[in-house]
């Protein structure tokens, strides 16, 4: 990983740290300077904030007291709870917090070396699809010689603080921190992929099947290393850092710590009246009050275990903050909750592992409309092919197909009152198997995905999606917003994933000897009917095979059917036009394809754009004699190339 990590204001901590030692002073990080443009932009603390290193706060600092754990964050003064939240997530993975703190042990005071010590850190963090390193000092803002932001509950520990200014440094200060998400901050600690679900429009506390699919998929994403928070949205009547009667704290972000599915032993299946139970652990960032209602702590659920019942489901009875709830209560108490899936990509993994790519793109503004690449959403029918495209195939009969968008972080922007994200999304079609030239109107293709449109930083969908050829198109919700994105795609065979930026066939001078396309023209082959039927069973193994000069495609073999249902999509672009297309029905064979008869179509621009059903004839001419069957086709042609 090393060699593609990116410099924060190329700013080498190494060299740094060599020169502080040799001139034996401590790093003062003029990029962030120990001063009131580094705190905030707008809103001043209550009173006067003194910057303090930690050799001046405590006898003993160290960057990790006993090891890193998911209890060791407080939060500060500032509302960044869903930070501490995604700290607390990101404490539990081993492997991904040694990602963010880079040799640790480097880093780590040696009371043994004082003269080693220079003051400077180095953390990473996943921006933008590279990773990036930060350096920062080690002043930090203090009142009364306290930690006014986020802080370890050991005295002498300092990861989470440090961690915290490192952020704050890349967002531009420390009040552009406030009012974030876990699940941006965890993307960023992790490079992860990040869903956010809405508990309550989902129904999840309603109705139990949904219930029991989320439960599953939680499962599984926290097994394989994904981390997840969750929280109460205000509301009307709810404010913000409110209790709620059970104990939760509205507009707080937690983080899950456990789940578990936990088959009951024959005493306890009478004590519960369930074989089995669905549970999730929870902790709140503030290191205190937790939820009060079934399996609460001193509730009367616990009375019914066993101690060696409770120790063999890891439960803890302190008041540190963490919790259990059943998964049913916690679908009906919480509203929200953030999926971060740490997508694997390993070829070397036991569990499945996903082909990815990723592609840097942007929405930008031009009033030439081909040229112009930010139409908005599918509702402006003018401007909507407008916007970037992107094509890929689905090789399998069928693959899932993990999608996120994710638009530049609009924190840096908060100074000048443009810190909110833009509502985006984006949209899936099934496209014609051969099409590599960008869309300009919607005619045969089929939309088979619109992902939601939301104002967050990234945009997340999962599909399954049959065999063919695709293009994504995302967009911003409004046209003309100008701004930057990351495309990621997860597939199971390789995708192909690419942008799509030339409108039509180039002209070179092989076109001046060989000729240019002249007309364009599309074809879907919706079906074939009463076919002459092959086998014992009375059916066929038909396919259409399109023939337009010296090209042709071929659609998938359909089984056992004289009735045959294909949504076969093809594009030409044709140099004479006055050479027809045929289209041939043949049956598949073992050893040899027969014949079962053809379609010919002059396709010119004139001829109707509805549906129509053609007459299958023998080879030769339109007039060749008629066989038995129909097909169902839809025919679009123009002299203008870049119409369809």
């Amino acid at each position: 990983m090393s060699s593609s990590v990116q410099l924060f204001r190329d700013q080498k901590y190494h060299e740094l740290k060599r020169q502080c030692i040799q001139q034996r002073q401590l790093f003062e990080d003029p990029e962030f300077p120990a001063s009131d443009e580094s705190l905030f932009y707008q809103s001043a603390p209550p009173r006067k904030v003194e910057w303090k290193r930690p050799k001046d706060l405590c006898e003993d600092p160290h960057l990790f007291v006993n090891g890193i754990s998911s209890h060791d964050l407080h939060q500060g003064i500032l509302g960044n709870c869903w930070f501490v939240a995604a700290c607390s997530c990101l404490a539990l993975r081993e492997s991904l917090w040694q990602q963010v703190i880079p040799d640790f042990n480097e880093q780590e005071w040696d009371p043994k070396n004082p003269e080693k010590y220079a003051g400077i850190f180095r953390f990473r963090f996943w921006c933008f699809g590279e990773w990036t390193e930060v350096v920062v000092d080690d002043l930090l803002p203090t009142m009364d010689g306290k930690l006014i932001y986020c802080h370890s509950n050991v005295k002498n520990e300092f990861w989470s603080a440090l961690l915290e200014k490192a952020y704050a440094k890349l967002a531009g200060s420390y009040e552009a921190l406030d009012g974030g998400s876990a699940a941006d901050a965890i993307v960023d600690f992790t490079g992860a992929v990040a869903e956010s679900i809405d508990l309550v429009q989902g129904k999840y506390g309603e109705i139990i099947s949904e219930q029991m699919k989320l439960f599953e998929d939680l499962l599984k994403v926290h097994k394989r290393g994904g981390l997840i928070s969750c929280s109460i949205t205000a509301s009307s009547g709810r404010t913000n850092e409110v209790e709620t009667e059970m104990g939760l704290v509205v507009g707080h972000a937690y983080s899950v710590t456990a789940i578990r599915k936990l088959r009951l032993g024959e005493r306890l299946i009478f004590s519960f009246k369930a074989e089995k139970l669905f549970m999730i652990r929870l902790r709140n960032p503030w290191g205190k009050r937790e939820w009060n209602g079934a399996w609460s702590d001193n509730s009367e659920e616990w009375k019914k275990v066993s101690k060696s019942e409770s120790k063999s489901l890891g439960l803890t009875l302190e008041n540190d903050g963490e919790f259990w709830m059943t998964f049913e209560d916690w679908c009906k108490n919480f509203t929200d909750v953030d999926i971060c899936r740490i997508v694997n990509t390993s070829y070397f993994s036991i569990h499945k592992t996903w082909e990815k790519k990723m592609m840097h793109g942007a929405w930008a503004k031009n009033s030439e409309p081909l040229l112009n690449r930010s139409g908005g959403c599918f509702d402006n029918n003018e401007t909507f092919l407008q916007n970037p495209q992107y094509v890929f195939d689905v090789k399998k009969t069928e693959d899932k197909v993990l999608v996120s968008l994710q638009q530049e972080d609009r924190r840096k922007y908060k100074k000048e009152g443009k810190g909110d994200s833009f509502p985006i999304g984006f949209e899936i079609f099934k496209v014609e198997d051969n099409r590599s030239y960008r869309l300009h109107k919607l005619t045969v293709q089929e939309r088979v995905a619109t992902s939601l449109y939301i104002n967050t930083r990234t945009v997340f969908l999962k599909r399954i999606l049959k065999k063919g050829r695709y293009i994504l198109i995302p967009t911003t919700y409004h046209p003309g917003i100008v701004t930057k994105f990351i495309l990621r795609l997860f597939t199971d065979v390789p995708s192909k994933l690419r942008e799509l930026k030339a409108d039509k066939p180039k002209m070179t001078c092989w076109s001046l000897l060989c000729g240019y396309p002249r007309r364009v023209t599309q074809i879907k082959i919706h079906s074939a009917e009463g076919l002459q039927k092959q086998d014992r069973s009375g059916g066929a193994d038909p396919y259409v095979l399109i023939k337009c000069e010296n090209q042709s495609m071929r659609s998938p073999v359909q089984h056992d059917t004289s009735n045959a249902i294909f949504d076969t999509q093809v594009i030409f672009y044709r140099k004479n036009i006055d050479s027809p297309i045929v289209v041939q029905v043949w049956n598949s064979n073992v050893l040899c394809d027969q014949f079962l008869g053809q379609a010919v179509l002059a396709a010119s621009p004139s001829d109707p754009r509805e549906e129509q059903t053609l007459q299958l004839r023998g080879r030769g001419s339109r007039e060749a004699v008629a066989v038995p069957g129909h097909i169902t086709v839809k025919v679009f042609s123009s002299d203008d190339l870049v119409e369809l």
